[in-house]
């Protein structure tokens, strides 16, 4: 199996909810559920891998706060060598409602101070070499974002293949986010994002001819996946072709980070080796297993659970 590696933002969630509807001003309601957990796209990806059994790397930052030793004991000695920043923790607290929807209200916190330098502290380019690295939380991580040029250079020097699932930016897809996107894909041998950030950045309707748009702008032989939720994931792949797979059906219990762990199961396939539709199946299926359950779990069901 080739090495992975995920660089960018891990943060704190704390999950409240469901909320239904949302309270006026001045008021306090009671929900059902609460849970504190290791958050953001980079943690919620390592966390399927975890679950998965699959080894990997994780480079990111904490803050100097509780929250932040909180995260790093989370991840054990894979976090020995996380840089600390002066910055308090970023905190997101999500409201999640009756509907599978949810709201965040997120603190800027540490993130924006993880840099290029904290990568190089944590990942060594030769162990990873021919490898996977996933890059996410583009439009969060602002030091290392501006440094994104020199990351895809040590990348490129160690044979290390980027996978790139950006977000969505905080300001929408103005123009200048549009055309950092597509600057970065250019670098880039994965894109993983989903449908409406793939038809939005391409200015498209129809998915599959986004995808195709902007798989344009990538290396050759690169793959673009469009993740669609209950619709489950299509992908262009190396040779220009459309590929798909149908994501179980499943009682849903909390969609938060569902992306995230699709990029964990399809990357850890792919870094096996296995054809494109069985990373796509493999994605849909640990997202699918991971939105359903309470606590979270990442691999197969159990005899006594039932999908419907």
């Amino acid at each position: 199996m080739k090495p992975l590696a995920v660089i960018g933002n891990v943060n704190i969630d704390l999950i409240l909810g469901p909320a239904a509807p949302w309270p006026k001003a001045g008021t306090e309601i009671i929900v059902d559920h609460d849970e504190l957990r290791v958050g953001g796209q980079a943690g919620n990806s390592a966390l399927a891998w975890e679950g998965l059994g699959v080894d990997y790397e994780i480079s990111a930052n904490v803050g100097n706060d509780q929250f932040g030793r909180w995260l790093s004991e989370a991840f054990g000695t894979r976090s020995s060598k996380w840089p600390v920043s002066p910055e308090g923790t970023t905190l997101s607290v999500g409201i999640t409602h009756p509907d599978g929807e949810r709201t965040f209200f997120t603190t800027r916190g540490h993130l924006p101070r993880f840099n290029l330098a904290d990568v190089y502290a944590v990942l060594d380019g030769t162990k990873l070499s021919g490898g996977y690295a996933l890059l996410c939380g583009a439009f969060l991580t602002e030091d290392l974002t501006r440094e994104y040029d020199a990351l895809f250079d040590w990348a490129d020097k160690h044979r290390i293949i980027v996978a790139l699932d950006t977000g969505w930016p905080l300001d929408g897809w103005t123009e200048a986010n549009c055309n950092a996107t597509r600057r970065w894909l250019s670098r880039c041998g994965v894109a993983l994002m989903n449908e409406v950030e793939t038809t939005t950045l391409a200015g498209m309707d129809d998915p599959i001819e986004a995808a195709i748009a902007l798989r344009s702008h990538m290396p050759d032989g690169a793959i673009f996946v469009v993740k669609r939720g209950p619709e489950g994931a299509i992908a262009i792949s190396a040779d220009g072709t459309s590929v798909s797979a149908a994501a179980p059906r499943v009682t849903v219990v909390d969609t938060i980070g569902a992306g995230d762990v699709f990029n964990a199961g399809f990357l850890a396939t792919l870094a096996r080796g296995e054809p494109l539709a069985t990373c796509l199946s493999a994605g849909t299926a640990v997202a699918s297993r991971a939105i359903s359950t309470l606590p979270r779990s990442y691999g197969p069901a159990k005899a006594s659970e039932e999908a419907v």
